[in-house]
């Protein structure tokens, strides 16, 4: 896929500046995360539009937003509250996706932003915008997941990797070429993105871990962002997989999963899938 535009995926409670329940918590907000999506999308002028139809507390979430981007200067940005597939329709909404310079997801239930909005004119507008265009699409956690193609939408941590746990979709198709994952570390996700990869072996498994993302530009490269790390899984020359003739339920086996441990300043490019990490003397940023 060809595209103009960057992604930002966030593996979940990027810093806002604020302290709070622990799916709203960030810290170092001048520094983080979200001023690098105001910086990529143009600066503090730049039209954000922060789309919560992920969370179950959208009006609180948008909140929360309005907040951390004002103390970073933003005097331009919307919240668009979709609850229901014919908002994503509107000509009114329509129109202020059209104009913005910048989409964020927000986190939640990654299959919420699929239904009300995968395959409808915002989606439409949204991958043109991504495609022919310097435009922005963020997303954390759930707004991260549903980037990929193939979108992990359910399955429990500690039961993973026995086949059939993992549950996967079809996601909004930022992306194609990576399955994205988030609260990673916090969260023991190993597991459920080692089956999404067995699944799916020609794609890169992507474990986001909190307060860290990717800057992801022309679907070509990208760059870690944040305190954390990053695990990629390369599933490309695996030696042994049994995911297609195991019964449901059953233990799985991988033999020569290529893993990556990523951090802020590494990159990593999609189409030869090669990693360039910082100098071991770099100072850390």
């Amino acid at each position: 896929m060809k595209a103009k535009g960057i992604l930002i995926p966030i593996g979940g409670n990027e810093d806002k500046g604020i302290e709070t329940a622990d799916h709203y918590k960030l810290e170092y907000i001048e520094e983080g995360i979200l001023a690098r999506v105001v910086k990529e999308s143009g600066g503090t002028r730049a039209s954000i539009v922060v789309i919560p139809t992920a969370s179950n507390y959208p009006v609180e979430v948008g909140e929360n937003y309005i907040n951390a981007f004002g103390k970073l200067g933003c005097d331009n940005l919307r919240i668009l509250d979709i609850r229901e597939r014919e908002q994503s329709e509107s000509s009114e909404n329509l129109e202020i996706i059209r104009n913005a310079d910048c989409v964020m997801f927000s986190g939640g239930n990654q299959s919420k932003i699929t239904k009300v909005i995968g395959r409808t004119t915002m989606h439409d507008i949204l991958t043109d915008k991504y495609r022919n265009g310097k435009f922005v699409i963020a997303g954390t956690s759930a707004g991260a997941m549903c980037m990929a193609e193939e979108m992990i939408s359910g399955g429990s941590s500690t039961e993973a990797f026995f086949k059939g746990t993992v549950k996967m979709t079809d996601g909004m198709g930022f992306v194609p070429n990576l399955i994205i994952d988030s609260h990673f570390i916090r969260r023991g996700r190993f597991g459920r993105l080692a089956e999404a990869v067995a699944r799916y072996p020609k794609l890169i498994g992507v474990g986001l871990a909190e307060d860290t993302g990717l800057v992801i530009k022309e679907c070509k490269t990208f760059e870690v962002i944040g305190s954390g790390m990053v695990i990629l899984f390369d599933p490309r020359k695996l030696k042994h997989n049994n995911e297609e003739i195991l019964e449901e339920g059953t233990p799985m086996s991988l033999v020569n999963l290529k893993t990556h441990v990523l951090a802020n300043g590494d990159r990593f490019n999609l189409k030869e899938k090669k990693v360039k990490v910082l100098p071991v003397e770099a100072p850390f940023v």
